[in-house]
């Protein structure tokens, strides 16, 4: 019998686990584009609204049709208040969170109705926020907004917290064309891996 040699077997090795990496990532895309289809909402205490940039005092496109989305859950009866997420990014002086709100008041939304966290600057730590949040104002159940891509990974760390949350993707989004889909689906993509690998180990 003809011995295999190392280097053939490092090869195989090699050929195997390349395969397999490829089809880890093709499942997991496959899961988070289906993933993004799914719309939950229901009855609920709150939407929790997660972060994305605002530049001087102005919220940038995608936050804006999370923000539009969470006003349309609240003004059609789906939740009683909104909670807005998200830090003070490089060079501003006012929270993410806090332009939101400002942005959401300016639609007739009513101050008293709306909660910020700003101390976040992740998604991760967008939720672990808003979980505190909604348990120091007895809020039992929430609604997540994001774009559809996101999802996945939000509601996936959402259960990880605690959080008893429905899937609600903005049903308009500022990732329309190919150009901006693919680059964000690859995003996130790497980084609901690299959360599934990590998180047996929180």
């Amino acid at each position: 019998m003809k011995k295999i040699s190392w280097k053939k077997v490092v090869i195989l090795s090699a050929v195997v686990v390349f395969l397999l990496i490829v089809i880890g990532t093709a499942l997991a895309a496959n899961s988070i584009v289906q993933f993004s289809k799914l719309d939950e909402k229901t009855k609920g205490d709150t939407v929790i609204i997660l972060g994305a940039a605002t530049t001087n005092g102005e919220v940038s496109p995608v936050y804006r049709e999370r923000i539009h989305h969470g006003i349309w859950l609240y003004e059609n009866g789906y939740v009683d208040c909104l909670i807005m997420t998200g830090g003070f990014g490089n060079g501003n002086e006012t929270s993410d969170a806090y332009v939101a709100k400002q942005y959401a008041i300016s639609k007739g939304i009513p101050e008293e109705a709306i909660f910020i966290e700003e101390k976040s600057t992740i998604t991760e730590e967008n939720l672990k926020n808003a979980k505190a949040i909604m348990a120091e104002n007895s809020l039992d159940t929430a609604i997540i907004v994001s774009d559809p891509l996101h999802m996945k990974r939000a509601m996936t760390m959402a259960k990880d917290y605690g959080i008893i949350a429905y899937s609600s993707p903005t049903p308009t989004t500022m990732y329309k064309s190919n150009k901006t889909k693919i680059p964000f689906l690859a995003r996130e993509v790497f980084f609901y891996i690299g959360y599934s690998i990590l998180r047996p180990f929180r």
